[in-house]
């Protein structure tokens, strides 16, 4: 039976159809054409122009929202020092006329001088072998029991918090900024430029006042 006269232009705009109709459109050289464009995944599937507005003002928010990671974490690490150099000077160095402690190491330092003034004076008494160690100390506290007021182990344990919040906030940064790398790396031109407007969008909004206007040339 001769099959030669058949029909096969819907068979073969059917696999048209099956192979290209609806696949993610993979750019490797820069272009502006977003047809089939997917962007870092298969569910994010540009369609038609709405789809293509609402993605670039979301790739804007994403953007602005790195920048505002980015201010959190140098608010959280001004506080974070600012907190720690308090502690220590409030921890080490007395502030003058206004401690208990601070008198107290004033009357141990005149009895000390008190102590080396009359050593060589011999009565009634005097003990036939001097005392040694930390008995021999007449205030019983010095120095050591103004560090023993403040031990550091508290310190310690701040620091180590910070030093975990601050870590997160790391990896977080850089696994945001990898992400955004990857919008880049669509080569579309209007996805690169809606990620241009989400920096300078939340450098607006989070930047601050001592923050650097200028960007190292490093994916983070």
């Amino acid at each position: 039976m001769d099959h030669s006269h058949m029909d096969h232009g819907g068979m073969a705009h059917e696999a048209g159809m099956d192979m290209g109709g609806d696949r993610c459109n993979m750019n490797m050289l820069f272009t502006w054409d977003t047809t089939n464009l997917c962007i870092v995944f298969r569910q994010w599937h540009i369609r038609g122009p709405g789809s293509l507005v609402l993605s670039l003002l979301a790739i804007v928010a994403i953007t602005a929202g790195y920048e505002a990671l980015r201010a959190a974490a140098r608010r959280y690490e001004d506080r974070s020092a600012s907190s720690s150099s308090r502690q220590h000077g409030d921890g080490l160095l007395p502030k003058p006329n206004s401690s208990p402690t601070y008198h107290h190491d004033q009357q141990t330092q005149q009895q000390q001088q008190q102590h080396h003034q009359g050593e060589n004076l011999v009565t009634e008494t005097t003990p036939f072998l001097p005392t040694t160690g930390r008995n021999s100390n007449p205030g019983g506290s010095s120095s050591s029991h103004l560090l023993d007021d403040h031990p550091s182990h508290g310190h310690g344990q701040i620091s180590q918090q910070a030093r975990l919040v601050k870590s997160v906030l790391y990896g977080a940064q850089n696994f945001y900024a990898f992400m955004i790398m990857l919008l880049f790396m669509t080569y579309n031109g209007w996805v690169m430029l809606a990620v241009a407007v989400g920096a300078g969008v939340g450098y607006w909004f989070f930047g601050g006042a001592g923050t650097r206007s200028y960007k190292e040339t490093a994916c983070h």
